[in-house]
């Protein structure tokens, strides 16, 4: 039969114990005598055994009641331990995080980090937006972004960064994407050069904003089509259309039929990623920063490897 009690009563056994009554008893524990002799009462109930008895000294305990004390010392101890490894835990963070980012970052990196973050810190909700760096860095200055993943690199503007903080985020090279059938599908690795009679998808989207269209440093490439969504560019390029460039990190976002293709090309210093955002970040805001720099940093290992 288990001796199922509250520890409080084990507390209780060992106080009478050690002080030699229910009177220093109560006084340790803060209880009334009445109650002290109410809790003894109920551990003796439970056990079936008399665990003190009144001699010429006052109360003392039986050999039943010091066994069941010995037996008490280590549970509350366990308890005890217990009690201080749950305070060292870190409490769960929290909040919502307002995240802006490009739209190539939508294709995986920020879904990879949202569902990472919700998997190990549920408690911190992520609102992103998708808009251009310009609109970014605007709405990052107004205080409608606590973070924000911007381009910048060879053949992007000049940003004007005054008063906010940026760093570098991991990021994979500049590749073209070929249908499964072109012959550069096969090679995995091209020369610049070997681009140059290529026809090229090139991105279309508001006057000012950058977009990915044919390879960067090609003097005079020949645009097949401009189209604003990458599913369309991705369309006409599966279909034997043309070619298009497309960043690393969009790499694993590929549709069937389109083949990711390095570029050797010593004139292109490349192009990258900057976290960026104004103030000190809360911890909820802390904890997305740090699993954006995780991310894009496997991604751009990965991207290279292909």
């Amino acid at each position: 039969m288990s001796l199922d009690v509250h520890p409080q009563l084990l507390r209780t056994l060992r106080a009478v114990i050690e002080t030699g009554s229910f009177t220093g008893a109560s006084e340790r524990l803060g209880f009334t005598q009445s109650a002290v002799s109410k809790q003894v009462a109920a551990l003796e109930s439970a056990a079936g055994v008399q665990l003190f008895r009144r001699g010429s000294r006052g109360i003392e305990p039986t050999a039943a009641g010091l066994r069941l004390a010995g037996r008490a010392a280590a549970v509350i101890d366990q308890l005890d331990a217990a009690r201080r490894e749950l305070d060292a835990v870190p409490a769960p963070v929290g909040g919502r995080v307002a995240l802006g980012g490009f739209p190539t970052t939508a294709m995986v990196l920020v879904p990879r980090a949202l569902a990472r973050l919700r998997a190990e810190h549920p408690s911190v909700q992520v609102d992103y937006v998708e808009s251009s760096t310009p609109v970014q860095l605007r709405r990052l200055r107004a205080g409608r972004l606590d973070l924000a993943v911007v381009a910048a690199g060879e053949g992007l503007p000049d940003w004007d960064l005054t008063g906010v903080e940026t760093e570098e985020l991991p990021s994979a090279p500049l590749m073209v994407a070929v249908a499964a059938g072109h012959r550069f599908a096969r090679a995995g690795r091209v020369e610049v050069a070997e681009l140059e009679d290529e026809v090229w998808i090139a991105g279309r989207g508001v006057r000012g904003e950058p977009q990915f269209g044919a390879w960067p440093t090609l003097p005079r490439p020949v645009i097949g089509a401009e189209l604003s969504e990458w599913s369309s560019r991705f369309g006409y390029v599966a279909a034997g259309l043309g070619i298009t460039t497309v960043p690393g990190l969009a790499v694993d976002a590929l549709p069937a039929g389109v083949v990711a293709v390095a570029v050797e090309d010593p004139r292109w210093r490349g192009r990258g990623m900057l976290l960026a955002h104004v103030g000190r970040l809360d911890p909820a805001a802390s904890l997305v920063h740090d699993v954006l720099h995780q991310v894009s940093g496997a991604i751009a290992t990965a991207a290279r490897g292909k």
